[in-house]
């Protein structure tokens, strides 16, 4: 190590000693200040009053430096009360007792006094330190509403944790195998042996990496990116001097702004997927009124040929074997427009009749002992689904998904409340259902 390497080492060392010692060397002036303001009142109005003067350094020292500074402020206080101030003068001997009472009294009440201070300032430091971390938080949490993908969510995500902890940072998916999602800055890569740490992080929902207790060779250290259900990435941080990311007093503030990515992606996907869901039952709805379309359009036509085939295969003719055919293949269009018919989930013209109930799907009504029955949306949903499947048991997840989407697939009670309704408009006993079955802890059945 040469002569400017062991400068730069030192240099650090006396800054921090510095910093240590500068609250202590202030503390001191303070009680010097007030002492030299005590030698200019006590030749006049007497020293039963200047003890009261070294209470406001007290109280400084501690609120600004804590409870260090303010406990040797008040043994600074104490000290200098008696050498200056009680006789006999400029000793530490004490020759009357009041004198006594006086300057340990003043260093309880200074000591004591010291404490509230610096129980003030750890207070008022929590305060500020909260609301720092809330107002992060929500800053956070507000430019994550913005996004509309979880790339963008995780390209947002990235750039704030490298600009709040001054790292590298990158996102990681868990599917099918840990894939970067972002990076901030764009070049910032994992090396292989970090996507131990990474797939670990995923696996076990636990820190792994860097600083953290897991796989602490790693370079990177990473954070599982956890929903209610599964874990949908790790959020890794790396320093470029290959230091620690996060200082053990932040990862509280870590833990919250991974928690807002969290609910970022899990709220991409949930939209995904009902605009998935959306995209599929609009193209069912399409395919079904294509196939209600060519049923109409064909159907008459087709047996309109039938019937002219038949007819010219009663007469005498040389062409019977010709005409013959054109049957077969009429009969063979015929079979195929019923099976295309049969794909439509909604297009069966047939109404399904369970006891005194009637569901036509292709109409889209509901009737009772021949009786409409108006259901609301939600509740025709849950009913014609049950129809296109009669018999069949449909769990709750299904039937949630079915009427309200994935996003609420949980939400059992919206389906007991509907079902509960449904029973009272169709059943003829609400109380023993037996067209509307429940199935307990899986779902419910259409008797038709």
């Amino acid at each position: 190590m040469d002569a400017n390497d062991e400068m730069a080492e030192r240099l650090p060392r006396k800054a921090t000693a510095i910093s240590a010692l500068r609250p202590y060397a202030e503390t001191l002036t303070m009680v010097a200040a007030v002492t030299l303001m005590g030698m200019l009142v006590a030749p006049r109005w007497g020293t039963s009053s200047v003890d009261l003067l070294y209470l406001p350094a007290v109280l400084g020292a501690a609120f600004f430096y804590g409870f260090g500074p303010g406990a040797f402020a008040a043994v600074a206080s104490a000290l200098a009360f008696n050498f200056y101030f009680t006789r006999p003068i400029h000793t530490l001997r004490i020759a009357n007792a009041e004198d006594v009472a006086t300057v340990a009294l003043l260093f309880l009440v200074a000591l004591v006094t010291s404490q509230l201070a610096a129980r003030m300032r750890r207070e008022a430091e929590a305060a500020r330190s909260n609301a720092e971390r809330n107002a992060t938080i929500a800053g956070l949490a507000r430019r994550l509403l913005s996004c509309s993908s979880s790339e963008q969510a995780a390209g947002v995500a990235c750039q704030e944790l490298a600009r709040l902890f001054d790292c590298n940072a990158i996102m990681l998916g868990n599917a099918p195998e840990p894939s970067l999602i972002a990076a901030w800055p764009s070049h910032a890569t994992p090396a292989p042996s970090d996507l131990v740490a990474a797939i670990w992080a995923i696996e076990s929902g636990l820190p792994a990496g860097r600083g953290t207790l897991a796989i602490g060779a790693a370079e990177w250290a990473f954070y599982p990116v956890r929903s209610a259900a599964t874990v949908l990435g790790a959020l890794g941080l790396a320093r470029d001097d290959g230091s620690s990311a996060v200082d053990p007093d932040r990862i509280t503030l870590l833990e919250s702004l991974v928690d807002q990515v969290a609910l970022a992606l899990e709220r991409s996907r949930l939209e995904s997927e009902t605009q998935e869901f959306a995209r599929v039952r609009e193209n069912d709805r399409i395919r079904s009124v294509l196939l209600s379309s060519i049923g109409q359009d064909l159907e008459p036509r087709l047996a309109a040929i039938a019937t002219g085939v038949r007819a010219l295969q009663r007469n005498e003719s040389d062409h019977k074997p010709f005409i013959s055919a054109i049957g077969g293949e009429v009969y063979k269009l015929q079979q195929y427009l019923a099976n295309m018919l049969e794909l439509g989930p909604e297009s069966d013209r047939k109404a399904v009749n369970a006891g005194t109930v009637s569901i036509d799907l292709f109409n889209r009504t509901v009737s009772k002992d021949g009786v409409p029955v108006h259901l609301a949306p939600k509740e025709y949903a849950i009913l014609a689904e049950l129809a296109k499947h009669p018999g069949r048991v449909l769990t709750h997840g299904h039937l949630l998904r079915a009427a309200w989407g994935p996003a609420q697939e949980r939400q059992i009670e919206y389906l007991r409340v509907a079902v509960r309704s449904l029973r009272q408009k169709l059943e003829q006993n609400p109380a023993q259902p037996t067209i509307i079955l429940n199935e307990p802890a899986v779902g419910y059945r259409l008797v038709g």
